[in-house]
Formats: C-alpha cells, structure tokens, sequence
C-alpha cells in the first residue's frame, strides 16, 4: 500500500512539474529550415483574427573593418487567408546616392504544403526591381510568387551604411502580431550609441554574448492597431532608436556626427540641396518682390506671397527634406517637392523684407519629433518660419491650397520644429501648438410637425483648422457628398440648398446657411421623440474600446456650441425632459453643458463641449473613455414630446 501512495506521490509532483514548465521560448530558424508546424498552422496562437503573423524578424547588426554598419535581415511571414495576401508585397527603402547604402545577398522564397510535402519556390531575381524615389533614395521592390492561405514567405538581405550615424532602429511592433523579434547588435570600444527605448513588453533574452554581440528579443507582441485619433505608428511601436554620442578616434579613424540640434542645423545648411536653394533668383520674381515691398504691414506681404506660391505652384504629393530638381527648376515647371515650394516661399518672403528663416518639420504621419533625440531622420519636410514676437510666429507651408498663413498646419501641432537662421548661426527647436479654441458653432430654428416631422433652417459658422476642413471637403468632394456629410448620411433629413459665406476669405469663418426637413424616427400618433445635435461630428462616441493602447492627439482645441430653438406642435406638451447640466472630466480638461428652457411653446436647447487640451495620454484613458460614455449619452438624449 505504501509503494502505491508513494508512485501516487511521484506521479503528481512529475504533472506538477510539467504543468510549472515555462512554455518554450519561440525563435528563428536558419534560412530555408521550417519546422512542419509552421506550415500546418491556421491561425495566430495570441491574436486569432490575425491575416497573417511574422513568425520571425531577426537582424544582426556590426561594424565591418572600413566601419561601415552592416544590418542582416532575416524575416519570415505566414499567411493564414486571402486578405493577408498583401504582405507578399515586398519594398525595402534605402539612401541610394552615393552608394550611401547598398543593399547586397537578397533570397526570398515562398514556402508551401503540397499534399504533406515542403514545395520551394524562389523569387526569380528577374522579379526584383530597384524603383528610384528620388535623387537620393531608391526601393527594392518584388513580390512573392504562388502566394496562397497557409504560404510561408521568407526573405533575408544585407543592407550596408558608409555613416555610423545612420545606425538602423529596430521596430519590434508591426502591423501584424510577431512570435519572436530578435535584435543583436555589435558595436566597437570606439563608439558610443545611446538608446533611446519605447519597450513594454519584456525581453526574453536580453544578453551579452561570447562575440561582444548584445541580444535583445521579445515574443508574442500584438500587432499595433490603428486607433481614433493617434498618433503615428512609429511613435506608438515598440522599438530602439540608436544616437552616436561619441567617438574615441583610433588608427587615425576619425568622423564628425550629429549630437546637437546645432549640429544639424549646420548640416542643413551646407546641403546644397536645401541650403544652397534658399537665396537662388527665380525667374519673374522681381513682379512678386514689388508687389509685396508696396504693401504697408508684414502680414500683408506674407498673406500675398503665401497665397501667390501656393496659387502658383502645385505639389507632385512627394514630402521630403530636400530639393529634388532645386528651386529654380520647381519654379519653372511649376511643380515641386514639398521643400522645394516651401524653400521658394521662404526665399520669396525674405527678398520682400519679412523675417524669415527654413523650419525642418515631421508631419504626423511620420511621428512627433523628440528634443533629446538630435537627428535629421526624424524630420521629413520644412516650411518657412515668421517668428512675430516673442510669443506670436507663423508657420507656413504653401503645398496645402487650403492652409491659411498665420495658422500652423495641422499635421505639425504637437511637436517640434527646427528652424535656421544661418545669418546669426542659430539652430533651435521651436514647439508648434495653437492653444486657443477651434470653434463650431450651430444655430438651429425649426419647428416640429404633429406627424412627426422637423423643418426649419441652420447657420453653421466654422472657425480656424474647421473652416479648412470643411472648405477642403466641399472643393475636394463636390456639394451633393458635402450635403450628405452635413446630414451625417441621415437619409431620414433632406437639406434642400447650401448657401456660403466667406469661402475665399480664409482669414473669416466660413459660414453656411441650410433648409432642412427631418422625419423624427419613432414617432406616432401619441408621441414625438427629437434632439438638438444636429450638424455636428458629436453623433457617434469614438472612444468605444475599454483599453487603449496609444495617446489621443486632436492636434487642436476643439469647442462646439450647438443651439436650437424648436416649436412645439399644437396639442403637445413636453412629457420628458433632459435635464439642464455641466459635467466635466476630474482634471477639468473637458466640460460639458446643457441648458434647457421651455417658453411661449418653444424649447430652447444649448449643447456646449469644450476641450481644454488637444492631447490626452493613455493613462489617462480610464477617466476619459468613461467621461466620453457619459457625454454622447446626454448629447444624444431625446426630448418627448406627447399629444396632450
């Protein structure tokens, strides 16, 4: 009995052990070597709907004997239906001029199972292309051959930079889920690349091997969903961006980098392609010269040179952070890159005798620029820079026909710019926000019908970055899309005409007049039910999701005042009313008000949301999202009107 209770005992400490077993750490797999299950599997073990999964991404990189860095890259993506079919499309950018970057040893093949048996193909090297961007960048571009559901695709290559300041950043976030990520890098005594890390998620392996290599790797990381209102994917992905901070010259090695914002100001303005543009004569500039010099104030010459470069001018869509074909030849052919209209305008406004110096910018979409970082890389563009007074500047960027010159773009709020000022040597950053109140207001008079219709008229007057927006999409789209985005695609509201004021006049708001008629949804012969908002973008929350994984960045303050006034149909009395009511978030950064008054048979209705901040941090997002919850639920709350 005892030798029974004793194999009893070592059985269960034997299942105890097991069930205590860390799962195994995934890894890579040389090239060309795939495990069976792998090739079996139907879906992602941590994201199920996934289309497709990085089964792995691994780079090595090292410094060879010249000190050129050396990047090897070996990735491999499994396909688990038809609409992750796309990631076969390969494109591998890199700095072409100059043979600044090479890429050397590209091998891509798709794998299948074919009836239990491992089928190779290989990408036919007549399939790869190398596609030229511009002057300085090229892409190699190819694409994986019999792609289908369950398709391994795999690739590795060697990507070579002659400029250790060019140190490559790894990602280890994507837009698909990633099983294992693995980065090891081997740098010489001689230099130092401090890291500056947006990691969290824990290594599993974070070590120093026999070679000096530094391996760091991390597995099961989700993919970066896109969110309402965040920022750029980069800013938000788990990755390691590498500074050079310093050199200990050896052998007669010796190399200038970048370790100030100074530094890359200076840089900037030796390039010929940006500062060797600036003060280049345009042909039949002297008409705009002129014309600008006779008028009285600065904002009169700035206002007219702006609008005459961004009239004149079209943009071919490219952003970069220098000249493609130069200034002269973008003036002529009256097409350019976005640094080549800005540099024009820039030269422009200081030949007129307005202050005036090149700004490097990042748009949005490239991420939020950061000062202890100084790195031209993290610029993609530039505008002209007007700095007023101590606290008042412009920022202007003609590529956009609908920007107006004393308001800064959208797409740069919230982040820095690098100005130049070649003639005094001053390279700073300066912060791009604008802290006052975007405005939207709505006026509504109409009058409720016993069979359970609204008619009546609205006046929307949009202010600042609204106004743009709402110019923009009705010259981009036409009026009869523009109507169905006034009527938020209602199709129970008809608006019978559209009248505007002041739209070419970008320095007022711009103001529209409308007839309406609603049929009001649930209404009988007993009761009528409607709201008050109305015209508005208020209608739907788009802060559904419980967590959030990213920042909420408006880029501007946004404050909405929607007023209506409705006429109460004969024979009806008010038999439920929403409540008059301020609310606001703990930290007051968003209030909320409505105020309701009955009287002479109308109901009077204002809805008012102001926020304080156009950035709110994820953190955060507990109180905010329950905040938002709360607003479009009063927001959205009906009156009820019954027949009395």
């Amino acid at each position: 009995m005892n030798k029974i209770f004793t194999l009893l005992f070592v059985g269960l400490l034997a299942l105890a052990a097991k069930a205590q077993t860390p799962a195994p750490v995934p890894t890579a797999q040389a090239f060309g070597k795939i495990d069976k299950a792998d090739l079996e599997l139907k879906a992602c073990d941590f994201e199920k709907d996934a289309n497709a999964e990085i089964l792995f991404d691994k780079g090595e990189i090292y410094f060879d004997q010249t000190y050129n860095i050396v990047i090897e890259r070996h990735k491999r993506i499994k396909i688990f239906n038809d609409n992750g079919k796309s990631e076969a499309n390969i494109r591998i950018e890199y700095y072409s001029a100059d043979r600044t970057e090479y890429v050397t040893g590209l091998q891509a093949q798709t794998i299948n199972l074919n009836n239990g048996a491992v089928e190779i193909l290989k990408v036919d090297k007549k399939q790869i292309f190398t596609e030229v961007i511009d002057k300085y960048r090229s892409a190699m571009v190819f694409s994986f051959p019999n792609v289908k559901p369950g398709s391994v695709l795999e690739y590795k290559y060697r990507l070579t930079s002659t400029s250790i300041g060019n140190f490559p950043d790894w990602y280890f976030q994507s837009n698909l889920p990633t099983r294992y990520s693995e980065l090891s890098t081997n740098v010489p005594d001689v230099l130092y690349y401090k890291q500056l890390a947006n990691i969290h998620y824990p290594f599993v392996v974070n070590k120093t091997n026999s070679s000096n290599a530094h391996i760091q790797a991390i597995a099961n990381i989700p993919s970066l969903h896109d969110e309402p209102f965040m920022g750029s994917r980069s800013d938000n992905s788990e990755r390691i961006l590498f500074q050079l901070l310093s050199i200990r010259p050896t052998n007669g090695f010796t190399q200038t980098f970048q370790d100030s914002w100074k530094k890359v100001g200076e840089s900037k303005v030796q390039e010929e392609d940006f500062g060797g543009q600036v003060n280049r004569k345009l042909n039949g500039e002297d008409v705009i010269i002129t014309k600008a010099k006779s008028l009285k104030t600065d904002d009169e010459k700035i206002a007219y040179v702006f609008n005459e470069v961004k009239n004149t001018l079209k943009w071919n869509d490219a952003y970069t952070r220098y000249t493609n074909d130069g200034t002269v030849k973008a003036w002529e052919k009256k097409i350019g890159n976005s640094t080549e209209i800005n540099l024009i305008l820039t030269h422009l406004l200081k030949k007129s005798g307005v202050k005036v110096y090149p700004m490097l910018v990042s748009t949005r979409s490239h991420g939020r620029v950061n000062p202890g970082y100084p790195s031209l890389y993290q610029f993609n563009t530039s505008v002209a820079y007007v700095p007023v007074d101590s606290n008042k500047y412009y920022v202007l960027d003609a590529t956009n026909k609908y920007n107006i010159y004393n308001q800064v773009p959208k797409d740069y709020l919230n982040s820095f710019g690098l100005f130049i000022n070649k003639e005094d040597q001053l390279y700073d950053l300066a912060f791009l926000d604008d802290k006052d109140p975007v405005r939207q207001v709505v006026l509504i008079n109409a009058e409720i019908k016993p069979e359970g219709k609204m008619s009546g008229s609205a006046d929307i007057s949009s202010f600042a970055y609204n106004r743009v927006n709402c110019v923009k999409k009705y010259k981009t789209d036409g009026e009869k899309k523009y109507i169905d985005f006034l009527r938020n695609d209602n199709n129970n509201m008809k608006i019978a005409s559209v009248t505007f004021e002041n739209m070419e006049v970008d320095t007022l708001p711009l103001r529209q007049k409308m007839d309406f008629n609603l049929d009001l949804t649930g209404a009988d012969e007993n009761y009528i039910y409607f709201n008050a908002n109305l015209f508005t973008d208020l209608k739907t929350n788009p802060f559904l999701n419980e967590t959030r994984t990213t920042d909420i960045d408006f880029g501007y303050r946004d404050n909405y005042m929607i007023t209506g006034i409705f006429k109460i149909p004969a024979g009806y009395k008010v038999d439920a009313l929403p409540k008059s009511i301020t609310m606001m978030i703990p930290d007051k950064s968003v209030v909320f008000k409505r105020m309701i008054a009955e009287q002479d048979g109308s109901l009077m209705i204002r809805l008012t949301v102001d926020f304080k901040k156009s950035l709110y941090f994820k953190e955060d997002y507990a109180e905010f999202h329950e905040f938002c919850k709360k607003m479009y639920e009063m927001l959205n709350e009906q009156v009820v009107l019954k027949k009395s």
